[in-house]
């Protein structure tokens, strides 16, 4: 059985996160998501509210398995014998920096464990969790870049009221 793993932070999950994930999943018997426990990082949302909301994401693909992890990758890439990780590209920035964990992560497991690099779909080129916490915290419509259910739990973070139009003042519409 061929095994994948897509580890990030998801913090929230975005549709080029998802876009991701869909694709994976088809070329592997089992695709796991794993949200990384980052200590030097303040998320948005808790580590369970991360899983649950991936899970929702995620629940029409059945070969997708989601699970957070505290600790270095390729722990748990040995403890879990998963030979191949999953990782995003929007731009040539993202492989720089990639290039360089993927070379690390293979030195660390003696050869055992391979990076598969995925481009991320032209539509959602631009998009990162960041730019949608900050988009969403100055009260703008982020429907394009996340799920309804994954809006509504960002916006609520944010002590937004599902009642409040999202993206602008109506007087300016």
């Amino acid at each position: 059985m061929k095994i994948a793993v897509y580890p990030g932070s998801f913090d929230p999950i975005t549709l080029g996160h998802l876009d991701i994930i869909k694709r994976a999943s088809k070329m592997f018997d089992k695709m796991v998501v794993l949200v990384s426990v980052n200590t030097a990082k303040s998320p948005l949302f808790s580590v369970n509210e991360r899983v649950n909301m991936i899970k929702e994401a995620t629940a029409d693909l059945g070969n997708v398995d989601v699970q957070s992890y505290e600790g270095l990758l390729i722990d748990y890439c040995k403890n879990n014998n998963i030979k191949i990780i999953i990782r995003g590209l929007r731009a040539i920035t993202d492989f720089e920096y990639e290039l360089q964990i993927a070379q690390t992560n293979k030195m660390f497991s003696n050869g055992d464990v391979d990076t598969v690099f995925l481009t991320t779909s032209l539509e959602y080129a631009y998009l990162s969790s960041s730019t949608v916490r900050e988009f969403a915290s100055f009260h703008g419509d982020i429907s394009r870049c996340v799920t309804p259910h994954v809006a509504q739990m960002v916006y609520s973070k944010y002590g937004y009221k599902d009642s409040e139009k999202i993206g602008g003042n109506e007087d300016e519409q």
